[in-house]
């Protein structure tokens, strides 16, 4: 014996005594063991991909806060479209900038049917028939003062945003949206949605719930990209949850699938981790994360400075989400991920 190795002690167990012969190392030892025990694999079959349309031609404007991601001319979501259907990426979610003088005090604007956001789905539809389109009908891309609902004396309300999220809905899906995930948080809006797409025989497009949509300091980015950031006045806090609340968080879900939702999501992702946990285990039901712009941020400015390895850190991240429960994850980083799943180089 060494004579810096302290003697043991009279009657100490050996490692095998104390873990009764169970070395959990042991599957940990060689890259094909560990493959071979691991509980949870991201596939390019979990991403749904985020892009910002703009009206023009040829346009690819970069967002400041959010490196890498860009605003989009339809002719270019067109081709970022094809090129993510190539990835295998199943759906896209698309969001509008639309010019100022489009927006007003109720985001009249929502309820065009020649609107960016449509005319940006027949597009890709038209180009890309295979790959899944999710559309958002909140306004606030589309009011003056950047809420989510029709806002009178300070207020937003409630009943009469809902009739038009459900009636903006409509004109998404008859534009050939697959999918509609409304943002807004209204209550009753997924019940009025799922009315009014059967009402006008659009039965097969399917509701993806923003049930559990958090007021965040995680939005930040995302204004930018979609122009609200300078006009927004106070905050969202009267529509959207309780950060600190998670059994409300569940009657929200709970409400929104009685009321007709195929889909649940929680937004933002990674500081919820807990809420999508309990929804899966409480429900059973397909569950979503959106990793929001301020979380795709955070890695990108921590990778560009050094501080962390982004391509590691992302990845990280999104296994996170399945390992929590996630059926599929909107992130701005599908496309990266997509490639570097199929084996090539970034895009």
């Amino acid at each position: 014996m060494n004579k810096f190795t302290p003697a043991k002690p009279a009657g100490a167990r050996s490692v095998d005594e104390i873990t009764g012969s169970r070395r959990l190392r042991r599957m940990r030892k060689a890259d094909w063991s560990r493959r071979l025990v691991q509980e949870n694999r991201l596939s390019v079959d979990d991403l749904i991909w985020p892009i910002f349309v703009v009206d023009g031609k040829n346009i690819r404007e970069p967002i400041a806060a959010m490196p890498g991601v860009f605003r989009l001319s339809l002719d270019l979501a067109v081709k970022e479209a094809e090129r993510a259907a190539k990835l295998g990426i199943p759906a896209i979610a698309t969001f509008p900038n639309v010019e100022l003088g489009l927006r007003d005090q109720t985001g009249s604007h929502i309820l065009d049917p020649e609107n960016v956001i449509n005319r940006a789905t027949r597009a890709i539809k038209h180009a890309v028939p295979e790959i899944g389109i999710i559309t958002d009908a909140a306004l606030d891309p589309f009011t003056s003062h950047g809420h989510d609902g029709i806002l009178r004396d300070g207020i937003i309300v409630n009943d009469r945003t809902v009739e038009q999220v459900a009636a903006a809905a409509v004109i998404q899906a008859s534009a050939g949206a697959d999918i509609i995930a409304p943002s807004d948080m209204m209550d009753g809006r997924i019940g009025a949605i799922r009315d009014a797409l059967d009402a006008n025989g659009f039965q097969d497009v399917a509701i993806m719930s923003y049930a559990t949509k958090f007021a965040s300091a995680f939005y930040g980015p995302y204004r930018e990209a979609v122009g609200t950031a300078g006009l927004l006045k106070g905050d969202k806090k009267t529509y959207y949850l309780d950060h600190a609340n998670s059994d409300e968080a569940l009657r929200e879900a709970e409400q929104d699938l009685a009321e007709g939702a195929d889909m649940l999501m929680v937004k933002p992702g990674l500081p919820y981790l807990d809420i999508i946990r309990r929804l899966k285990d409480e429900f059973r039901m397909p569950t979503f994360a959106y990793q929001v712009s301020g979380e795709y941020s955070m890695i990108k400015a921590a990778d560009a400075n050094g501080w962390i390895d982004g391509d590691k850190a992302m990845l990280e991240s999104l296994l996170a989400f399945k390992r929590a429960g996630c059926d599929g994850i909107l992130t701005y980083f599908a496309p990266e991920v997509a490639a570097m799943l199929k084996g090539k180089a970034h895009p």
